[in-house]
């Protein structure tokens, strides 16, 4: 499955933005879903991961209450809504998919080797 990222851009602190992710190609019903996020001059990072039928979500407790993760199989996007935007949240996000397992164990669900395909990742900055 190919992946496009797109929503990113410049917030002020508290605001709001929604990222969506668009999957080409057959079966991403069958994909697990998850949003990554990488700071300049730090390692990518777990935010948030939905299961294949959008029934099932974990999130990083520092967004926890403020982000929020969904998905439409039938226009096969996955959206990340984030609210309260602080000036720490500002990195390149980045939507995956994985397909093989489940996301039951943080190993399987934080893991970056875990999953199998990305996006190209999107710019969010927050301005104090």
């Amino acid at each position: 499955v190919q992946l496009q990222a797109s929503g990113g851009g410049l917030v002020q602190t508290g605001g709001s933005l929604r990222l969506s992710c668009a999957a080409s190609g057959r079966d991403f019903n069958n994909y697990h879903m998850g949003w990554f996020r990488q700071a300049p001059g730090k390692e990518r990072e777990f935010v948030t991961v939905i299961s294949r039928s959008g029934g099932t979500t974990f999130t990083k407790d520092s967004v926890k209450g403020r982000f929020t993760t969904a998905r439409d199989n039938a226009k096969n996007t996955v959206y990340l809504q984030m609210n309260s935007l602080k000036p720490e949240d500002t990195a390149v996000y980045y939507c995956a998919a994985k397909r093989e397992g489940n996301i039951l164990s943080k190993r399987n669900r934080e893991n970056v080797r875990e999953y199998e395909s990305w996006g190209q990742g999107t710019l969010v900055t927050v301005s104090s």
